[in-house]
């Protein structure tokens, strides 16, 4: 089990840039693909981005692909997320999840979140 604490989340206008950052806890964080999910109610959560344990593999989703970048630093245990060209439609909680058997289908622990609010 990881304990996952995100940080980075305000309030921008459209085409600004945010970077989120997550922060893990645990010996064995390169184990673990650790990812990006968005909640906006009363949209389903969206899987967002996710990088594998050594970081040699990433998966975006369509809304986000070329605009977002996902990176880890295993000796930090950190996860980062950079977001470039935001826009209204990307306003929505990120949560941070590490999933240790697979990439991301089912994650076992999950952050708090941090707020993204993008204005037009």
């Amino acid at each position: 089990q990881v304990q996952l604490v995100e940080s980075g989340g305000g309030l921008v206008q459209a085409g600004a840039s945010l970077r989120l950052s997550c922060a893990a806890s645990g010996r064995t964080f390169s184990n673990y693909a650790v990812g990006w999910f968005r909640r906006a109610p009363p949209k389903e959560q969206e899987f967002v981005a996710g990088v594998t344990g050594s970081g040699d593999n990433t998966r975006y989703s369509d809304s986000v692909r070329g605009r977002f970048t996902i990176s880890r630093d295993n000796a930090k245990n950190m996860v980062y997320l950079q977001m470039n060209r935001l826009k209204p439609e990307d306003t929505a909680e990120y949560v941070c999840a590490a999933d240790l058997y697979g990439f991301l289908e089912d994650p076992q622990d999950w952050g708090q979140g941090t707020q993204v609010t993008v204005s037009s």
